[in-house]
Order: C-alpha cells, then sequence, then structure tokens
C-alpha cells in the first residue's frame, strides 16, 4: 500500500481560486454528461461564483506539502444556529483515494463543531456513487429530502455531529 502523503489542510486564499477551479472541474469532469450545462457550472463555478462563495464559506484545501500543489476541496458553512452544510468536496483524479476526502471531511466537521453545530448536511445527485458511498461510510444518511438541481434529483443527506473533539 502507497504511504499516505504529507497533505496539509488550510483555509483557502485568494491565490488558491484557480487551483480550486481546476480541482473542481477535473473532479465533476467525468459526471459533465449526466448534469445539464447549469448544473455542471454551479457544481464547478466560475471565478466570480468562487468569489462569492470564499466571501460567505469556508473554503478548504487540501495541499501537497512537497511541491504546494492544491489537491482538493471542500467548503462549509452555518446555516442556522445548529446546523451546518458542506459543499464542493473535490480531489483530483490522480490523488483519490489517497485518504484525503477524508481529511477535509474531517477538518469541516470540526469546523462546524467549532461553529456549535450538530448537524451537517450536504447534497449529492446520484451519478456521484462513489461520493455517495464515502458519506455513508462516514455517517452520513439519507434525510429523504429531494430538490431539484436544474431538472436533476438532489439527495440532501446529514449527520449528527458528536461533541467530541475531532481528531482532523
Amino acid at each position: 500500500m502507497t504511504p499516505t502523503p504529507a497533505i496539509k489542510i488550510r483555509p483557502a486564499v485568494e491565490a488558491d481560486g484557480l487551483a480550486i477551479l481546476a480541482c473542481l472541474t477535473q473532479a465533476f469532469a467525468p459526471y459533465r454528461n449526466y448534469y445539464s450545462a447549469e448544473a455542471f457550472l454551479d457544481t464547478t463555478l466560475c471565478p466570480e461564483t468562487l468569489k462569492y462563495r470564499m466571501k460567505n464559506m469556508l473554503v478548504l484545501v487540501a495541499v501537497n506539502q512537497s511541491d504546494g500543489l492544491v489537491v482538493g476541496t471542500v467548503a462549509c458553512n452555518v446555516v442556522n444556529p445548529s446546523e451546518g452544510h458542506l459543499r464542493g468536496m473535490a480531489v483530483l483524479a490522480n490523488w483519490q483515494g489517497a485518504g484525503i476526502a477524508r481529511q477535509l471531511l474531517r477538518h469541516a466537521e470540526a469546523e462546524l463543531r467549532l461553529r456549535k453545530c450538530s448537524r451537517v448536511t450536504l447534497d449529492t445527485t446520484e451519478p456521484l456513487k462513489r461520493a455517495i458511498q464515502f458519506y455513508e461510510r462516514h455517517g452520513y444518511r439519507p434525510s429523504g429530502k429531494i430538490g431539484d438541481f436544474y431538472g436533476m434529483p438532489l439527495f440532501e443527506y446529514e449527520k449528527e455531529l458528536s461533541n467530541e473533539s475531532n481528531k482532523a
């Protein structure tokens, strides 16, 4: 088994913008044909929507410590006093399976705990089967809420956050 690379999870800064956009685009490219143009753009963002997200959410990046490459990202925010929400989890294809998504998830959940959230939600689509399995392995369950995401079903998943500190 390959050793886990040295990755640092940190808040994104403006200079990370192009790398975040590239990560989102590459990670979701295999699913492009399942999404309408609007849905794909809403998922992969553009410079303006990324700037908005960075203003309104905490965007985290996973950075390879050996070369500074942004290899993954996720965003989180508080949607009400007890609930946090995750959005835009992505890991570059050649870094998938190295534990980076797990590290990003742990850091985002820890941040939401610090902000007093007791519950976290995320939305996903049916084509993202591997992501759904990942979230289920990490304690997320379907809430039963299904929204419309530019003409495709958007499934909400939820998880209760314990009060114990997170070993991120």
